[in-house]
């Protein structure tokens, strides 16, 4: 009998929209690329309520029953933090960090900001999330981060 449950994670990146969209696509695009096991990658980039709605949708159908948060730039944190109070599952948030070689907006990009905006509207939204000691990485780092909260999100699924 095999009683250990599957754990099938979600990966939506969010962007804060004076920042291009497409720097928080081509970094959620680098950690789905370097995650060793199976991650389904959202379509849907998520800069305001709509898109919360449609990502969370998204997820939903591609049955999720966990779900990586990952801030590509700053992020939306109304939408951000309303995304991990609709999902009924474990969470997780973890964001980008700064690449000097990247182009887009004078190679800014980091998100440490944006993590502590996050963790702040989760603790006032009563929102339940796990966010490793040190959340910003690179692609490589936040796969690791990703497998680091496998084990843990398999054990809240469990016990629900």
């Amino acid at each position: 009998m095999n009683n250990i449950p599957v754990v099938k994670l979600g990966l939506i990146a969010v962007s804060r929209d004076c920042f291009p969209i497409q720097l928080s696509e081509k970094r959620r695009a680098a950690i789905k690329e370097t995650y060793k096991g199976e991650l389904y990658e959202c379509p849907v980039t998520v800069e305001n309520e709509k898109d919360m709605e449609k990502a969370l949708e998204d997820v939903n159908k591609a049955e999720c029953n966990a779900l990586v948060v990952f801030l590509g730039n700053f992020g939306p944190e109304i939408s951000e933090t309303l995304l991990a109070k609709h999902f009924d599952g474990p969470k997780m948030f973890v964001a980008a960090a700064e690449e000097t070689q990247d182009n887009l907006t004078q190679g800014r990009g980091d998100a440490y900001c944006g993590m502590l905006n996050a963790s702040y509207n989760l603790k006032l939204r009563g929102v339940k999330a796990y966010i490793p000691e040190y959340p910003v990485g690179t692609a490589e780092e936040c796969a690791d981060m990703i497998h680091e909260f496998e084990p843990i999100a398999r054990a809240v699924i469990g016990l629900s």
